[in-house]
């Protein structure tokens, strides 16, 4: 495992480069100048351009990016251009919310891909794959900030059951039950996309593995369709099923920008949208490759997964 692991691990940092590369480059193009931001619309030219020349914006464009990528290596984030404080705070404070929402998002679209598929699969009723089939298109089609006001509207303004936005005043872990009611309605945004693209895929999975000689073998032995379901098919589905799990918390990163926006939740989302609207090229840079960064770790235990599910993928990565 350790070998199949280490012959990943190139990619990897390839992409971590080139995403830096992209980060860079593509800020630079977004109309705006943070001197001018942070000077004032009012202010001189010469003021402008002392602001710029602290910030370092004065120097060449290589420069900035490998004196930016030395400080990457060095775990140094650099400060806020906007907030003057360091981003390495500010990172960690939005990182914690971010990532309790995209756990709770994950956990509500593993659980919905595991109880629609597996029970349709069991019930094998022509209406019900009807009704499943336009649950997940729709949960797919609607935006989520379109499924985030409708929620809100439902169970914060109609019948008043749960919070509108916002975090646990005294923090997740003082109360759990307070803290279970402010992620209710954020984490079931952020995960019924994710949650109907995987059940999508996994009911298909399993139906293409129900077809299988195996399971008629096993149906002539009189093994009762859910036992053949829960321990034949579905730790067979499981492979290809991890695969798309993985790009779907990529999904769920991405969508985690908007949903924090509906909600007012105070993550990595609401600090990108503040940075990129500040020209706050520090930190939204750090935000970007801490986003690349998850998504690529992602991507590596994914293939481990798939590879402790799947002796064969792991053989071939070490013969290759």
């Amino acid at each position: 495992m350790a070998r199949y692991l280490a012959g990943r691990l190139p990619s990897a940092l390839f992409v971590l480069f080139a995403a830096s590369v992209l980060v860079f480059a593509v800020l630079r193009l977004i109309p705006g100048d943070p001197a001018v931001t942070l000077a004032g619309p009012d202010a001189s030219p010469e003021a402008v351009d002392a602001v710029r020349a602290e910030l370092g914006l004065d120097q060449p464009i290589l420069h900035q990016y490998v004196a930016w990528l030395g400080d990457l290596v060095r775990f140094d984030l650099g400060r806020s251009y906007v907030l003057g404080v360091d981003n390495a705070s500010l990172v960690r404070d939005g990182l914690t919310n971010t990532i309790v929402l995209t756990l709770a998002a994950l956990l509500v679209a593993v659980l919905m891909a595991l109880a629609l598929s597996i029970g349709g699969v069991l019930a094998n009723r022509r209406w019900l794959e009807a009704v499943l089939s336009g649950f997940n298109t729709i949960a797919v089609a609607l935006p989520t900030f379109v499924t985030g006001t409708l929620l809100i509207v439902l169970l914060a303004v109609v019948y008043r059951v749960l919070p509108a936005g916002g975090t646990p005043p005294e923090g997740f872990a003082s109360r759990p039950d307070l803290a279970v009611q402010y992620l209710l309605m954020p984490a079931l945004c952020l995960g019924l996309p994710a949650g109907a693209a995987l059940t999508r895929f996994l009911t298909e999975s399993l139906r293409t593995q129900l077809e299988a000689p195996y399971v008629t073998t096993a149906q002539a032995l009189g093994i009762s369709r859910r036992r053949i379901v829960l321990t034949q098919a579905l730790p067979n589905a499981l492979p290809s099923a991890v695969t798309v799990l993985g790009v779907q918390v990529g999904a769920l990163l991405g969508g985690a920008v908007i949903v924090e926006a509906v909600f007012a939740w105070p993550g990595l989302g609401l600090l990108i949208e503040s940075g990129i609207s500040g020209r706050d090229y520090p930190l939204v840079q750090v935000l970007m490759m801490l986003s690349v960064l998850v998504f690529v770790v992602t991507q590596l235990l994914t293939d481990v997964a798939n590879a402790w599910l799947d002796p064969r993928i792991r053989l071939g990565g070490a013969a290759a």
